[in-house]
């Protein structure tokens, strides 16, 4: 525990010196957050891999209704196609922080874009598998 203001970190401050977003409270601070996050969807809808997945998920998402045989696997269904949207929007972060740290090739920088666009592969397989079962289950 600081034992003095100035041993307290700028971004723990009520006065939020280093971060506006940390004085506010209440139904502002939610605002402020929403527009954070509205300001987030934006920037990923500029990448292409998001717009697929977005219009995917258009489809899939009311026909989680017609596969899932129950509220359980309807939730599953559902949850898969969300997993795969937040992941996508992690690996759209990974890339535009890597690219903000430095746009020249380096090997680290290669590295962790794989990483998360490994993360991507992993999540659509997933949830590929999952629908796969799903419908197999419901029509076979």
């Amino acid at each position: 525990m600081p034992s003095k203001p100035s041993d307290t970190p700028s971004y723990a401050r009520p006065d939020g010196a280093a971060n506006q977003q940390k004085a506010r409270t209440g139904l502002v601070r939610l605002w402020h957050a929403a527009t954070y996050s509205a300001s987030g969807l934006r920037t990923a809808w500029l990448e292409t891999a998001f717009q697929q997945e977005v219009l995917a998920a258009l489809v899939m998402l009311p026909a989680a209704f017609w596969v899932g045989s129950n509220w359980v696997e309807i939730s599953l269904l559902i949850v898969t196609v969300v997993i795969v949207l937040v992941v996508e929007l992690l690996n759209t972060a990974v890339e535009i922080t890597i690219d903000r740290i430095s746009p020249e090739w380096h090997e680290l920088s290669k590295l962790a874009k794989d990483v998360s666009s490994a993360a991507v592969l992993l999540v659509l397989l997933l949830c590929g598998g999952i629908w796969l079962a799903a419908i197999y289950h419901r029509f076979f």
